[in-house]
């Protein structure tokens, strides 16, 4: 029997430095030539999963209270969780660690079926507002938050995790079928800013920042 292979659907027209095998993905640590930022990073082998459920107050997925009014996230212990609806809650694996995903019939494992991507640096801001009318850097709500709606006219889940300067950056998930044409309007979007692809560690080095 052949070894499981999963595959990102995003491709960079960059080379890979170096490449780590992890749970039959193959994760990209480091490209050449990365910059000084801000960057765009493939995170589709992260874990992320949809929790839907009419109880979904007393859920504590992971040990972790869902936040209460949609909109809110909260991160804790390497998860992100963010509350869509009355009963729908989104939840990614932000952490580098192993983790075992819940054998209850109202999670939904989505992350072969979606695209998630980070594009962090202080210009990150800039970069989306060219892409959607949504407000990231909304300074009423705590960070971090989560908005639904077009993202270069796909619907989107967008997470703005920070919006300090430097260390400014969101996450992104859209269906898996969008990925090329997302991932080439960002980078067009970010062109003039110096865009440029980052592998994992870049990410992991930013999030342990926050």
């Amino acid at each position: 029997m052949k070894d499981i292979k999963r595959y990102s659907p995003v491709e960079f027209k960059v080379t890979p430095l170096k490449i780590e095998n992890r749970d039959h993905w193959d994760v990209v640590l480091e490209y050449h030539n990365e910059g000084d930022g801000p960057w765009l990073v493939d995170l589709c082998h992260r874990p992320r999963l949809d929790l839907q459920t009419g109880h979904l107050n007393v859920k504590k997925p992971f040990g972790i209270t869902i936040p209460a009014i949609p909109g809110q996230s909260v991160l804790e212990k390497g998860f992100l969780i963010n509350r869509m609806n009355r009963i729908q809650s989104s939840i990614y694996h932000l952490g580098g660690d192993a983790v075992e995903i819940p054998n209850e019939t109202e999670y939904t494992d989505v992350t072969e079926a979606t695209v998630f991507l980070a594009i962090i640096g202080a210009p990150v801001f800039a970069i989306c507002e060219k892409l959607s009318s949504l407000d990231f850097r909304d300074k009423t709500r705590e960070t971090p938050f989560l908005l639904q709606g077009p993202f270069s006219h796909v619907p989107c889940q967008i997470v703005t995790l920070s919006r300090d300067g430097e260390k400014s950056g969101m996450v992104l998930t859209c269906s898996r079928g969008y990925a090329k044409d997302m991932v080439d309007a960002i980078v067009h979007a970010g062109e003039e800013f110096g865009l440029k692809p980052a592998g994992e560690k870049r990410f992991s080095d930013w999030i342990d920042s926050l």
